[in-house]
């Protein structure tokens, strides 16, 4: 797979209905020394032709498309012949839905249409979708498709365990993570202690995803709010344009603080600085979960969780889009135990139904 520091540029195939948008993304992908366009198609047919032709190492796709759209034409890419695949959209109420499927049948990320007011805006749109084609041809080498399994159902836990109070479960992902997340939070039961979860996502789709969720789940599943009181039955998923943190509170209880400063390991929200508050203001009262993605987003906050007495879990290979976040917190060292989505449910479940018992006995 081509990279940035190989001899051979990434080869991009873009794929759109708008001859504006096609000369548009050649631009800007063509201007940089590492990657170049080496087709375009304007609809699927020709798409797949190329592909089968040409091999490319990643290909832009828009969400709609004549003939067949590209989110059927994405589920028969990903079957037939997958390949790291990032997603265009105009980030509208109905394509945040699509791309979320998008991203649900094996798309690597997405990359939103922006109205282009002027040069800032064009710069910026250039510099997401280089970062974006880099990321996607870099995780290239690990991207696989995976196909949920009979483990995936909904495990069944006894909604009267009891949970340890004031404790917080913590959990990062990024490519492959809106169906992994879905697998870990199906899980989970009413009474549950509360969830802070970052996806890397822009903002506009964590909404959209968050309300997805919520309509399938036990638990009460939100986009988070500055100034929440964190509560369990609940789940706060990180807004697409702010980190998100906690802070203690009178009594004894936690609340969510947002905070838009810089890009960590160029994303906001960021999988680290979560872990890294949850390090410093819960200190064992914690649990860290890190599941598939790109880079090396979570590992050194995990790191940091499990200096504080945190316990620390993470995706398998196996069960990983990409084995990236959870590679990187593995190989520091950090990580207790490792399984699928589900699995890691009932394991973190089972811990701290044990720990609320040991407290229990202390008392």
């Amino acid at each position: 797979m081509a990279t940035s520091a190989s001899l051979q540029p990434i080869r991009v195939l873009v794929v759109d209905d708008s001859s504006a948008m096609r000369l548009l993304l050649s631009e800007i992908i063509n201007r940089q020394p590492d990657m170049r366009v080496i087709a375009t198609a304007p609809e699927t047919a020709t798409a797949r032709q190329l592909i089968r032709e040409l091999q490319p190492d990643v290909v832009t796709l828009d969400v709609e498309m004549p003939g067949m759209d590209g989110i059927s034409f994405l589920e028969r890419l990903m079957r037939l012949n997958p390949l790291p695949v990032l997603m265009i959209s105009s980030a509208g109420d109905v394509d945040s839905d699509l791309a979320l499927h998008a991203l649900d049948l094996g798309a690597m990320d997405f990359i939103s249409k922006r109205q282009l007011k002027g040069r800032a805006d064009l710069n910026q749109m250039a510099i997401e979708i280089t970062q974006k084609i880099r990321q996607a041809a870099e995780a290239g080498h690990q991207f696989k498709r995976v196909e949920p399994t009979l483990s995936s159902a909904r495990p069944t836990v006894d909604p009267k365990r009891k949970y340890p109070l004031n404790h917080i479960i913590c959990l990062g992902a990024s490519t492959g993570g809106t169906e992994a997340i879905k697998r870990f939070v199906m899980g989970l039961p009413i009474n549950t202690p509360p969830v802070l979860i970052v996806q890397h996502m822009p903002e506009g789709f964590t909404q959209r995803f968050a309300t997805r969720l919520n309509n399938e789940c036990e638990v009460h599943i939100k986009e988070a709010a500055a100034g929440d009181v964190i509560r369990p039955g609940c789940v706060y998923i990180a807004p697409g344009h702010a980190h998100i943190l906690l802070e203690r509170v009178t009594g004894g209880s936690y609340k969510i603080v947002l905070s838009e400063g810089p890009e960590v390991n160029r994303h906001r929200p960021s999988v680290d600085v979560l872990f890294d508050s949850a390090a410093k203001v819960l200190g064992k009262n914690a649990t860290s979960v890190l599941l598939t993605g790109m880079g090396r987003d979570g590992a050194q906050g995990m790191a940091a969780m499990k200096a504080a007495g945190a316990y620390c879990f993470a995706q398998d290979e196996a069960s990983s889009v990409v084995y990236g976040m959870p590679r990187a917190a593995f190989e520091l060292g950090v990580v207790d135990e490792q399984g699928s989505p589900e699995r890691l449910t009932v394991r973190v479940l089972d811990r701290l139904v044990a720990l609320a018992e040991a407290q229990g006995s202390k008392a």
